[in-house]
């Protein structure tokens, strides 16, 4: 049985970041609301309680009873939890005279399992308005900083299971030591083995996949993506060919895409049908310019095709999703800012339209732990290292209408670019990139003819999660070759600019 450690969620915008710091120690876990119910069991090792928005000594603050967990397992208190943990217990915690926000140096006062081969002055990150003046009765004061008086404590005693709190966030980058002090809470307070690997992941949820699904057939959308790569193969090696994979050419792929995914299906020995349904998707995009019509109708009709083809397959009982874990903990309702509720099915409408129970091997895997276990299955290193892609496709990197024409000028050119990456060596230094087509002509000049044609803009970003992004700051000399390459080589563009916005303000994606 997996060794698990769970992570009770308040609300904190670095609850995810916890949970990576201990997948990235080997060892398992998973985030829950700190309201939902749970069963202790042998797997289970300990608890680490997240930081909040909220401060302790508001009225609705969110409680847990930390007393009855520690009757049962070893339970580590971030920030909010630390806080929670002094004031449940006896202590103080008041409101600080000014916001404490960014690094400061810990002040370690004695020696203990949890620091052990950690700096004494090691560097934290503080993010809290409310500071511990007071331990409760019969708690150690192990760490202390320049502004604060109760950087890290312990309860003392030997008559329930340890506990801990930590009034600085160790799971973020600025704590310099802080993810050896999470490994040093999970190996030496809680004696987790550290033995969850991507190997270990592979055979477990092959083992869990051949009991869940038996003797039925399993349908699947796969995009060529990552994530429905991973899961099908990780399907496949349980159920062989009784895994069905549909693959549908919607027009607005990449140049040669529809081949080149199909081919690397083929080496992987994926059972995959390709369905070249182009015309239906130029027919039905035709005139269409808004955007979020344009993400309608190819998603509609992608479920329409989808669903027709599935019903050439006898047997199908399930349907098979590269669901990943921040999805699944968006669509959770935590009391706090993390109240937005969001549907985690990667297919919307498919599991309502054909009565079908989900498959989601990767539902608790981060998409960094998808590509190791990617790497694992021996995926090709150009599908696991691929950028992320819209699912709409092309068709919001052409601004305005779809027509047939563009989408060609547009995977021409977006071809140049990516390949280009490649050579140079900078493809896999940015987190996305793309070409975007504009609704934009202007005048040029090619050898002794002027031109009218469309203008492209190139975009680049680095990320950790998507969710912020910087543009990347490509070699002015590459940009320039990228610039040269395209107009020579693409009739119907004359000129390429260079996209240098941030997200926020902007978006990754134009449209």
């Amino acid at each position: 049985m997996t060794e698990k450690i769970l992570i009770l969620d308040f609300g904190s915008q670095y609850t995810q970041l916890i949970a990576r710091a201990v997948r990235e120690a080997n060892v398992f876990c998973e985030i829950i609301p700190y309201h939902k119910p749970f069963v202790s069991d042998s797997s289970l090792k300990g608890i680490i309680l997240s930081g909040s928005p909220f401060s302790v000594n508001e009225e609705k603050a969110p409680m847990v009873d930390i007393a009855t967990l520690i009757s049962q397992l070893p339970v580590l208190g971030v920030c909010y939890g630390a806080q929670l943990t002094a004031k449940l217990f006896g202590g103080r915690v008041d409101k600080s005279n000014k916001r404490e926000y960014g690094r400061a140096k810990m002040n370690r006062q004695t020696t203990d399992a949890l620091f052990e081969g950690v700096a004494e002055d090691s560097q934290v990150w503080m993010s809290h308005s409310d500071s511990i003046t007071q331990l409760p009765e019969g708690f150690e004061l192990l760490a202390t900083t320049d502004s604060i008086p109760v950087a890290a404590f312990k309860k003392s005693g030997s008559e329930t299971q340890p506990l801990y709190g930590l009034q600085f966030h160790p799971e973020v980058y600025h704590s310099v030591e802080g993810k050896k002090i999470i490994s040093n809470f999970l190996v030496n307070i809680c004696g987790c083995k550290q033995d969850w690997t991507p190997a270990s992941f592979v055979h477990e949820t092959v083992e869990q996949l051949k009991k869940q699904i038996g003797d039925a057939h399993v349908i699947m959308a796969l995009s060529g993506g990552v994530d429905s790569t991973v899961a099908a193969t990780l399907i496949s090696k349980a159920i062989g060919n009784r895994l069905h994979g549909i693959f549908v050419d919607n027009g607005v792929l990449r140049k040669n895409e529809f081949e080149q995914v199909l081919d690397t299906y083929k080496q992987l020995d994926l059972n995959v049908k390709g369905i070249d349904a182009k015309q239906l998707f130029y027919d039905k995009l035709k005139g269409q310019s808004d955007p979020e019509t344009k993400r309608k109708i190819i998603g509609g009709l992608f479920i329409d095709v989808f669903h027709e083809e599935s019903k050439k397959v006898s047997g199908v009982k399930f349907l098979g999703q590269g669901t990943i874990y921040p999805d699944v903990i968006e669509s959770v309702s935590v009391h706090g800012p993390s109240q937005t509720i969001k549907s985690h099915h990667n297919v919307g409408g498919l599991p309502d339209i054909m009565h079908l129970e989900l498959v989601e091997p990767l539902r608790f895997l981060f998409k960094d732990e998808v590509r190791k276990v990617g790497r694992e299955l021996g995926i090709p290193a150009e599908m696991i290292d691929r950028h992320p892609f819209p699912g709409p496709g092309l068709a919001i990197r052409i601004l305005g209408d779809i027509t047939e024409e563009k989408v060609k000028l547009l995977q021409d050119a977006d071809h140049i670019y990516i390949q280009g990456l490649k050579d140079a060596g900078l493809y896999s230094k940015v987190w996305q990139a793309g070409t975007i087509l504009l609704p934009v002509k202007s005048v040029g000049v090619m050898g002794d003819e002027r031109t009218y044609e469309f203008t492209v803009a190139l975009r680049a970003v680095t990320s950790v999660d998507g969710m912020t992004a910087d543009w990347a700051h490509l070699p002015y000399e590459f940009l320039a070759d990228m610039s040269s390459s395209i107009i020579n080589n693409v009739r119907g563009i004359n000129r390429v600019v260079y996209d240098i916005s941030s997200k926020p303000p902007a978006t990754i994606e134009w449209e």
